[in-house]
């Protein structure tokens, strides 16, 4: 017969105690206020998983000749795939850069960052000088859940704060993909990964 060891009564008291000295000093500035693990990390996470989709993500056939575990992204279909050989990829919806912010050609991805801060380029504030200069990662922060960068350039993979742009010319340049998406191509890439852009 097996027994169970449950925590002594004495500990939950001091326990209660803890929680509500520390929730004190935090509110009178004496210790840092931990970020709403709701706005990012595992548990922001696990409820975009249950968000739904505009363009849903899917496995199609595929004709193109590129390796697997290729990036493909056509602008003019707004639609990023993924090869996984044997005549497939994934598909999934994107939202792509917006008339003369739109751009071609052949990048490899060089980083990726966990719901990564932001800091707009100077390009990005010269144009719109009403931006942060930094917002930290977090639901509400425009790089969402996750960002791969592409070479040396100015332009990423990442999610999205507004999965209502998907399928759309919104960006400047950027590749867009909800968040639910972008952690699922997220754990399928590497740095070093291949990226062609076309029209």
């Amino acid at each position: 017969m097996t027994t169970r060891s449950f925590p002594r009564r004495s500990a939950l008291p001091r326990f209660a105690a803890t929680l509500v000295l520390g929730c004190t000093l935090a509110t009178a500035g004496l210790v840092p206020a931990r970020a709403n693990p709701l706005d990012s990390g595992p548990l922001a996470d696990f409820i975009n998983v249950f968000k739904t989709q505009a363009i849903p993500r899917e496995t199609v056939a595929y004709a193109g000749k590129e390796k697997p575990g290729t990036i493909v992204i056509s602008t003019s279909q707004r639609r990023l795939y993924y090869v996984l050989g044997r005549g497939e990829a994934i598909r999934y919806g994107v939202g792509v850069g917006r008339r003369g912010f739109s751009w071609s050609g052949t990048k490899t991805i060089t980083g990726k960052k966990e719901w990564p801060a932001w800091r707009p380029p100077s390009q990005m504030l010269a144009r719109r000088p009403d931006l942060p200069r930094y917002m930290a990662g977090g639901q509400d922060n425009p790089l969402g859940a996750r960002a791969m960068y592409l070479g040396s350039s100015l332009y990423r993979i990442h999610g999205s704060n507004e999965p209502e742009t998907m399928g759309a010319a919104v960006s400047s340049g950027c590749i867009r993909m909800t968040n639910k998406d972008v952690v699922d191509l997220y754990d399928r890439v590497r740095v070093g990964t291949k990226v062609i852009v076309k029209d």
